[in-house]
């Protein structure tokens, strides 16, 4: 046997294999040349070819928007005049007089629904229910309401003329000096009663952490013995935010999340680095289909601790990591980049975020594709999609016919005429709304869809019936059912009163005391969470 043979074929084994990955790459670098050339070629060729006028920054868009909607939902193009939304986003600032506005129509005036407290719009003595004739002189009739908005904002320490019809008074030009406005994250901290600090978070803006370690401090002076964190409806934000404020609980140097992308060596390890508030205080984080990315960061790691004792529903499952990239043109790209674990190793991200429940939460998910992992104190808890509850608490339901008070702004509609016929009301604490009747009367005059969830499966049955050409086999049974399904929708409204009411006071509330007070209204009425401090402060 020539002893050469085999050294001939390993050495020509180590070259294919050194070869593949050169291989691959030089394939990838061929595909893509490839499909840039055909991407150039078909534009150059509908410039010159097709039938009408070619409006190529809209089709370029709605090319790049198509492709990266392909990857997944958060990998986006920002281009530049989108660059104070994205900032907005991050931030929670923008510049501006601080309003929140309504307009009914596009020929109509524009309303100032709700100054926000201690604002530019809310010194220059803008109120709820002024309406806005023109902003620097240019008439709001014929402005959509994002038109509007967009005159009202600019740079801080410039001046924007509003020429307004005050509720009670004459028409007057009010000058407003804008400011940089800063809308809380930490949108609520109170004692619950005497031992139940509560923190309400809405989003992980930049320095949120500090505010809530501030507000840790206040509480604790106020008595409370045990810490509610309320993350519901939380979509998440900065990554850091969420580490410092895993940092307020558990020891410096503990692992809070650990972000491990597609390049070798790209794994990166977020560890506390300042000293805690409190390692021992129990507290209560509460969650729901909402919640996402640092919300299920903070909720994950400190169940993973078994620091903290997660009460509601399963959070929404986003364990994705997001980088900002830079692009020509002061374009950014918001890639997709890594994907989030757990201390104890779990993937918070949905097995198939292409595919949830109508909320958007995640779908139900057997444990045969899900893995086991275990808390610090030897809990087992398991990956797949979010993060699972300690104990679960439904929300409250709510009827068709609230959801269609409130997406409509019935409710936000009543709110403003009830404005303009009290001039005030009793404090948050004392103040019940108690004229129902009025909204009745108020809302039966509205067109919105008032059909029971009963009524709207019946009118879906009914069409598919008469496309099968089954109605009139059914037509009896049809008619006996229809009768008993219908409802005027007066008595409707009387009949859904007590979940109704809570909304009207929530609005009214805020009208006159501002956004905190209707959180403290919001707060009365919370079943989820009166139930959820029902819950023991378990030490595991």
């Amino acid at each position: 046997m020539n002893m050469k043979r085999p050294f001939i074929l390993l050495a020509l084994a180590a070259f294919f294999f050194a070869s593949a990955p050169l291989a691959s790459a030089q394939s990838k670098s061929f595909t893509m040349a490839k499909w840039v050339e055909v991407y150039n070629s078909i534009l150059r060729e509908l410039n010159r070819s097709y039938v009408d006028s070619l409006e190529v920054g809209r089709i370029q868009r709605a090319a790049v928007d198509a492709m990266l909607s392909a990857l997944d939902p958060y990998t986006v193009y920002v281009p530049e005049e989108e660059q104070e939304d994205f900032r907005m986003m991050l931030t929670n600032t923008y510049g501006g007089i601080g309003a929140v506005i309504y307009k009914p129509d596009v020929n109509g005036n524009v309303i100032i629904n709700e100054p926000y407290e201690f604002s530019p719009a809310a010194k220059a003595g803008l109120r709820c229910g002024d309406e806005v004739l023109a902003i620097d002189g240019v008439s709001t009739h014929g402005l959509t309401s994002a038109q509007s908005s967009d005159r009202m904002r600019g740079k801080p320490g410039t001046t924007v003329v509003l020429t307004v019809k005050k509720i009670r008074g004459a028409t007057e030009d009010i000058p407003v000096v804008r400011q940089r406005i800063s809308l809380p994250s930490v949108q609520y901290v109170d004692m619950l009663n005497d031992s139940d600090g509560y923190i309400l978070l809405d989003k992980f803006t930049d320095g949120v952490s500090q505010d809530i370690r501030e507000a840790c401090h206040i509480l604790k002076k106020f008595g409370m013995k045990r810490l509610v964190l309320d993350l519901r409806g939380n979509g998440g934000g900065l990554l850091h935010e969420a580490v410092n404020i895993v940092s307020l609980f558990v020891p410096r140097g503990s692992v809070v999340v650990t972000a491990k992308g597609r390049a070798e060596g790209s794994e990166q390890v977020y560890k506390t680095t300042t000293d805690p508030v409190d390692t021992e205080i129990p507290i209560l984080i509460l969650v729901d289909s909402g919640s996402a990315s640092a919300s299920e960061i903070v909720s994950g790691a400190l169940q993973d601790y078994d620091r903290a004792t997660i009460v509601g529903t399963r959070t929404y499952g986003k364990g994705l990591v997001q980088s900002i990239r830079p692009l020509p043109y002061d374009g950014q790209l918001k890639v997709t980049t890594a994907k989030y674990y757990t201390p104890s190793g779990r993937c918070v991200q949905a097995i198939d975020y292409s595919h949830r429940n109508e909320d958007g939460s995640v779908g139900f998910i057997p444990d045969s594709l899900t893995h086991e992992f275990t808390t610090a104190h030897g809990r087992k808890v398991r990956d797949g999609g979010g993060i699972t509850p300690d104990f679960k608490v439904k929300a409250q339901p709510y009827s068709r016919l609230t959801y269609s008070l409130v997406l409509n702004g019935i409710v936000e509609q009543y709110a403003l005429k009830f404005v303009c016929e009290h001039e005030s009301i009793p404090a948050v604490d004392q103040f019940h709304f108690t004229d129902y009747e009025d909204f009745v009367a108020f809302a039966s005059d509205k067109e919105f869809d008032y059909r029971s969830s009963a009524r709207a499966l019946f009118d879906d049955m009914k069409k598919a019936l008469t496309e099968d050409g089954l109605t009139e086999t059914v037509s009896k049974e049809l008619s006996a059912l229809e009768k008993s399904l219908d409802m005027d929708k007066a008595t409707f409204l009387r009949l859904k009163k007590d979940e109704i009411i809570p909304f009207i006071e929530e609005e009214i509330v805020a009208r006159y005391y501002f956004q905190m007070a209707s959180i403290r209204i919001r707060v009365r009425y919370d079943t989820q969470l009166h139930e959820a401090l029902k819950q023991p402060a378990i030490s595991w």
